[in-house]
């Protein structure tokens, strides 16, 4: 039971190497609108997709040579994530799956089930895009491609 219900997450925050470079990418190639940003104290706000929804926190860790690998999913439609592959991969990234295999087509999670491209930012954090999939969870067959889903 919990003391508050919980509707939903609504921020997430991760530190990047170079602030005005990870601005550019949320911004630019993902397409998230700058909410607000804080020279003095090194950071910045992106709405996720929208003032109504969520907020990603980026902050600015300087020259420290400490480095973490966080992960963040972002919540598509279905249509998206199998046109995200193309996408990415014309803005220079790389799609993959889960256990960072480049792919060509969408994975499944199937104990979900979710349809999901994984990609990397440019501090190398783990970034998804996701769906989930309005069927039966098949947890037996572990990760696997869009067309084995579609012919298991």
């Amino acid at each position: 039971m919990s003391i508050v219900p919980i509707k939903g997450l609504f921020e997430a925050h991760l530190t990047v190497s170079d602030l005005d470079r990870s601005i550019e990418f949320y911004r630019d190639v993902l397409g998230l609108p700058l909410a607000h940003r804080i020279p003095a104290r090194n950071v910045a706000f992106l709405w996720v997709p929208s003032s109504d929804k969520a907020m990603l926190g980026l902050w600015s860790i300087g020259t420290s040579p400490l480095r973490l690998r966080l992960h963040i999913a972002f919540d598509v439609a279905l249509p998206q994530v199998f046109e995200s592959v193309a996408a990415l991969r014309r803005a220079g990234l790389t799609p993959r799956s889960g256990n960072g295999t480049p792919i060509d087509e969408p994975v499944v999670l199937t104990w979900m089930p979710a349809a999901s491209v994984y990609f990397d930012d440019p501090d190398g954090h783990s970034l998804e895009f996701i769906c989930m999939l309005d069927e039966t969870p098949r947890p037996d067959l572990g990760f696997v491609s869009w067309s084995e889903w579609r012919r298991a």
